[in-house]
C-alpha cells in the first residue's frame, strides 16, 4: 500500500514532513528519491522538525555526505548526490547509523539501494506536470515492511 500526496508550496512540503517525522523513531530509515530540485531537502526539514530539530539548522550535506542533528532522537541526514562509489558510504560505517538510536534520512537513496535495510520508508518526490506552480510536488510514500505500513496508515 502506498499513498500519493500533493503539496503546493515549500511550507506544505515541510508540514507533511513534520507529520511523518512525528511518527518515526529510533532505528528507522527514510529513503528519499527524486530529481534535483524535487524537494528532498525541504521534506527533510519537515521530517527533522517532527523530531524536535530546528528546521533552520537543516541543510543539504552535499559536500560532507552526512550531517547529524539533535532532536528528541538523533537525526542522521545523508545526501548522496556526489557519491562516486559505495566504498564512500561503507567507510562512514553506515550500518551504525541505519541500525542505531536515531532516524536516518537518505537523499538520493536509489544510489545505495542494495545497502538499505530490509525495512524502510521510501518517499519519491517529483515536480508536478499538471500545475504551473513552481513548488507543486507529487509525493509518493511507499512502506517497505510492517512498521512502515503502519506509519503510512496513520497518515
Amino acid at each position: 500500500m502506498s499513498i500519493v500526496l500533493k503539496t503546493k508550496s515549500s511550507a506544505q512540503t515541510v508540514k507533511l514532513g513534520k507529520a511523518i517525522g512525528r511518527l518515526l523513531g529510533p532505528g528507522q530509515v527514510v529513503a528519499l528519491i527524486g530529481d534535483l530540485g524535487a524537494g528532498k531537502t525541504t521534506l527533510t526539514k519537515g521530517l527533522s522538525s517532527g523530531l524536535g530539530v530546528d528546521p533552520s539548522t537543516v541543510m543539504s550535506p552535499s559536500f560532507v555526505l552526512i550531517r547529524e542533528y539533535e532532536g528528541r532522537i538523533p537525526v542522521y541526514h545523508f545526501d548522496l548526490y556526489r557519491l562516486d562509489n559505495l566504498d564512500q558510504v561503507e567507510g562512514l560505517g553506515y550500518e551504525e547509523y541505519f541500525y542505531g538510536q536515531g532516524l536516518t534520512i537518505i537523499e538520493w537513496a536509489d544510489k545505495i539501494k542494495d545497502l538499505l535495510p530490509e525495512e524502510y520508508l521510501t518517499v519519491e518526490l517529483s515536480l508536478s506536470d499538471e500545475e504551473k506552480g513552481i513548488n507543486t510536488r507529487n509525493i509518493k510514500i511507499i512502506p517497505q515492511g510492517k512498521q512502515y505500513h503502519d506509519i503510512v496508515c496513520k497518515l
